[in-house]
């Protein structure tokens, strides 16, 4: 006997569509096409398919055993209004929103990193920041071996992060650019010109004069290598690609590490982490044999496009710190950044028999 499963998912913008892409590959066992929810009906077509989308609303989630909330197009909240009474219900909910990520009661999970996060009792699980699941995929074997003091990053966000709306406001920018027109802004999507431009701004300030965005770093950071004492400061830019987030971290150990030593650290962990049928990969693009050329020895936004893995080179003593290392992480936001880690954690609660309910299937 197997069990099938009826999942929901919820927003079908750029995320929630790779979600969708995600199931049709048979990762979980489903008993029929995933239910589409968003901000209002209507059909949509992806990848040769028809989808009827249907407008979110309670009556959709009574039979339901898994609910994956995009946390995009328009659906910021909708786990709020939505996603406990999937729970009560009887469904598992993976909410990719910020909503409930710093909820104690609620586990942050990146599945290679802190699954364990998760017990048998858990409905609820959040999804992290796309900046922070590559990040945290890099620093969790260098913490486990000599632990993190502190951690400094700078980001390079693509406009995918912001969803649909930002990644058509940068075509349509170079557009008006090559036409010889003037440049249109909506700053309620990207606060300034992207096209050709770099913007130290992703989501609102805070009073710390930090933004919500280099704040969900901080913080999620800590919460999933379970340790509030990493001292923590992020600047996060968002810049004219359109899909790829790079990051520049620099961090101090609490015990000296050598570039060589990180290499081998971030591989073996890669070699450990093989459980489930879909996994992200660590992979190190750091060759200092003299016969790999310089710009060989680093990943680009471009390397990372489509993959679920995340990318680490420039791996390097840092000439700052007494412990210091400084590397360089890549990875596709819209996949190991958000879709694939919230199917990730649906297929591993799965593959450990946490999901209750499902159909039985001969």
């Amino acid at each position: 006997m197997i069990m099938s499963y009826k999942v929901a998912v919820v927003g079908f913008g750029a995320v929630g569509k790779e979600i969708v892409r995600l199931l049709n590959q048979d990762v979980l066992p489903l008993e029929s096409p995933p239910r589409i929810l968003a901000t209002r009906a209507r059909e949509e077509r992806l990848d040769g398919r028809t989808y009827q989308v249907l407008e979110t609303a309670d009556e959709h989630f009574t039979d339901v055993d898994i609910a994956i909330f995009a946390g995009s197009e328009g659906a910021r909240g909708a786990s709020v209004t939505f996603g406990w009474k999937a729970v009560e219900n009887g469904a598992v909910v993976v909410d990719n929103s910020s909503d409930f990520r710093m909820d104690p009661k609620v586990p942050l999970v990146v599945p290679e990193v802190n699954f364990s996060a998760i017990n048998p009792d858990h409905r609820f699980i959040a999804n992290p920041n796309c900046s922070t699941i590559q990040m945290a995929m890099a620093l969790a074997p260098i913490h486990r071996a000599v632990g993190l003091k502190r951690v400094i990053v700078s980001t390079y966000q693509a406009v995918s992060g912001w969803g649909t709306a930002a990644m058509n406001q940068l075509k349509s920018q170079v557009d008006d650019f090559e036409a010889g027109r003037e440049i249109q802004v909506d700053s309620s999507i990207i606060a300034r010109q992207i096209a050709f431009n770099v913007v130290p701004q992703i989501d609102r300030f805070q009073p710390n004069a930090f933004t919500k965005e280099e704040m969900k770093m901080v913080n999620e950071t800590r919460k999933i290598l379970g340790d509030p004492e990493i001292l923590i400061s992020a600047t996060c830019v968002r810049v004219p690609v359109f899909r790829g987030h790079a990051e520049a971290v620099t961090v101090e150990t609490k015990s000296p590490l050598t570039p060589e030593e990180a290499r081998r650290l971030l591989a073996a962990a890669d070699d450990e982490a093989k459980e489930g049928r879909y996994r992200s990969r660590l992979i190190v693009v750091d060759n200092p044999s003299d016969d790999v050329a310089p710009e060989e020895r680093y990943p680009t936004p471009l390397d990372s496009d489509s993959t679920s893995h995340v990318y680490v080179g420039r791996i390097r003593q840092d000439p700052v710190f007494e412990n210091g290392l400084s590397l360089w992480v890549v990875s596709d936001n819209l996949l190991k950044g958000a879709a694939f880690n919230a199917v990730q954690i649906a297929e591993r609660m799965h593959l450990k028999g946490m999901i209750a309910g499902g159909r039985g299937a001969h």
